[in-house]
């Protein structure tokens, strides 16, 4: 008889475990649980469809059910998975539409829950108006209450990635938007010397950003409708629509129910080949917890990017090969209003916390040669080990050509290099491109110079 492999989640983690397993086994039986409307879509261009960067929703969806089928997957929409028994090797299912129930077996299952959204606990949370943007399905909720025509004040609590994108989503379609976050500066993972700079960038496009205030209650009016959010300090701003950009936790719930060990992040426990503690279980995405290359530690880092190597991973063993899930080191990039910001490594709070003892350089320059039409400002910061002057961290933010330097220093990161091997870099240099010294190069000769002060000191 066949084998079965059953997969809950059919985003990122579990499209791309089941269409690998799938092809490595063609004889294998697959089936997809997924509780939403849509497969293998891109929750990062939700915010950008809002805007109407992107048109049309369909172009957010990397694959359809159909296409999936298409590839021999059994694929169940609208159909949740409700519990798993891992002694019976069983999952019991729910029909969201017709409310049919079931039980599916199996001889390996895929948990790929993904993140669900931080809601905070505070009083009219769950009120109507005040939407979470973690699925497709969330963002076409929120996109139909933007199109109503009813909303002109947005206020957005929680100033990360995600909530500074919805904000400027909501200000391109002319909205009053006002973000409110408990931090003193936007986007947390950031310094603050880079944070003030991403701070500025988003109030010159019109945002009012209320920080060091959390949010302590929403305001739900008679209709039973958020109208406004009350912060800690007392104040009130007025809201038709509220949006929560607080980050996300992994979605545990039924890994936790069944016996499934979750790790000290919080999310699921997995080796590098993404098996659980249990056996013929496997997790991928933003529901598992991976290890920081840097810090050592383990860390749920909720990314696509990593979602896909995940599930590309756990399925190409489940399907007889053999690859690895060699960890992360926490590289992200946003564009915010006009201005992009990156990050690789390690911040300065974080190797801190991680014990390292470090030295900063940050430089500013331009993304072209400066005499250049269309130069504009950048500025990259350096975090480098004291004594060996291996690199430890790097974050830009400047105009447009600045964020994507980043994945140069994410390459450095990742094979340990010192600021003095970056020094030597064989960077490509043209006048539309970068000044003849690119600012990752100044930057790492300012690191060089710090570190070896450092030293002589």
């Amino acid at each position: 008889m066949s084998k079965r492999l059953v997969v809950i989640g059919g985003d990122a983690a579990g499209g791309s475990a089941a269409s690998q397993a799938k092809k490595r086994q063609p004889d294998l039986d697959v089936v997809l649980f997924e509780r939403g409307r849509a497969t293998s879509y891109s929750a990062c261009g939700i915010p950008y469809w809002i805007a109407g960067t992107v048109e049309r929703e369909a172009q957010l969806v990397a694959r359809t059910p159909e296409q999936h089928r298409a590839a021999g997957l059994d694929v169940r929409m609208r159909t949740e998975v409700v519990g798993i028994d891992v002694d019976k090797g069983v999952v019991h299912w729910h029909d969201l539409e017709t409310g049919a129930e079931g039980t599916e077996p199996y001889d390996d299952l895929v948990y790929a829950t993904g993140s669900v959204p931080m809601r905070p606990p505070v009083e009219g949370i769950d009120a109507h108006g005040v939407y979470g943007v973690q699925v497709l399905d969330d963002g076409v909720a929120l996109r139909a209450e933007l199109d109503s025509g009813r909303v002109q004040r947005v206020v957005v609590v929680g100033g990360g990635y995600i909530g500074l994108e919805i904000a400027e989503a909501c200000r391109i379609r002319g909205l009053d938007v006002t973000v409110v976050d408990l931090s003193a500066q936007p986007v947390g993972t950031f310094d603050p010397d880079v944070g003030a700079v991403i701070a500025e960038a988003v109030r010159c496009e019109g945002i009012e950003l209320v920080l060091s205030d959390g949010v302590a209650a929403i305001d739900v009016g008679p209709d039973g409708r958020a109208r406004a959010v009350v912060t800690q300090s007392g104040r009130e701003l007025p809201a038709d629509l509220v949006v929560l950009g607080l980050g996300v936790r992994p979605n545990v719930r039924l890994a936790r129910e069944a016996g499934i060990p979750l790790g000290t992040s919080g999310g699921v426990a997995v080796d590098q080949r993404m098996r659980t503690q249990v056996p013929g279980v496997w997790s991928a995405g933003d529901c598992v917890e991976s290890v920081h290359r840097l810090s050592r530690q383990r860390v749920v880092v909720a990314l696509g990017t990593h979602a896909n190597k995940q599930g590309r991973v756990a399925g190409i063993n489940i399907g007889g090969g053999y690859a690895t899930f060699p960890g992360v080191i926490g590289t992200a990039i946003t564009k915010i209003c006009a201005t992009e910001a990156a990050r690789t490594g390690l911040s300065e709070a974080e190797a801190e916390a991680a014990g390292y003892a470090y030295v900063t350089a940050a430089v500013d320059s331009t993304t072209k040669a400066g005499y250049f039409p269309g130069a504009s400002p950048i500025r990259v910061k350096m975090i480098a080990e004291r004594r060996s002057g291996r690199l430890l961290g790097a974050q830009v933010v400047g105009r447009e050509g600045a964020a994507k330097r980043v994945d140069a220093l994410a390459i450095a990161i990742w094979n340990e290099m010192t600021v003095d091997e970056v020094l030597s870099l064989d960077l490509s240099y043209a006048p539309p491109f970068a000044p003849v010294w690119d600012p990752v190069l100044i930057a790492a000769r300012k690191a060089f110079e710090a570190v070896e002060a450092d030293t002589r000191g």
